[in-house]
């Protein structure tokens, strides 16, 4: 299950031939993205095990899930946005059920992220999958 802005990003995927384009391309999906106001910059809305410093701040309205987030990092900046690509839209029961191993599989991310990244996405999607979990 993903996104339609997903499925769209997954289809810019496919016509990037090689991993320097794709990786060029996250890094301008996270350059796009609004920063993060000081204000949300807080312990409390930090992401543990990033080797980077990275923010989410959820927003649920009544059903919907979707956050915003930051980081120090250009292309963890641009890993948010892609996460924010699968996620935002969609109803906090759905987040559960998405497969994001697999989502991000499809755009051949894990080939090519070092280890500490790797971990810091799956500490970014482990965040969002509690705030939906405890909104559900």
């Amino acid at each position: 299950m993903a996104t339609a802005a997903f499925e769209e990003l997954a289809d810019d995927f496919e016509f990037l031939e090689d991993w320097e384009d794709r990786y060029r391309h996250v890094i301008d999906l996270g350059k796009a993205m609004p920063p993060l106001e000081d204000a949300f910059k807080v312990p409390a809305t930090k992401v543990d095990g990033c080797a980077s410093q990275v923010w989410l701040v959820p927003d649920i309205t009544d059903t919907t899930f979707s956050f915003r987030g930051d980081s120090d990092a250009m292309i963890v900046r641009g890993l948010i946005a892609v996460l924010a690509n699968l996620y935002n839209g969609l109803d906090v029961k759905d987040v559960l059920e998405v497969d994001a191993h697999a989502e991000l599989g499809r755009l051949g991310l894990h080939d090519h992220l070092s280890a500490q990244r790797s971990n810091g996405v799956r500490a970014m999607v482990e965040r969002i999958r509690a705030v939906a979990h405890a909104a559900a």
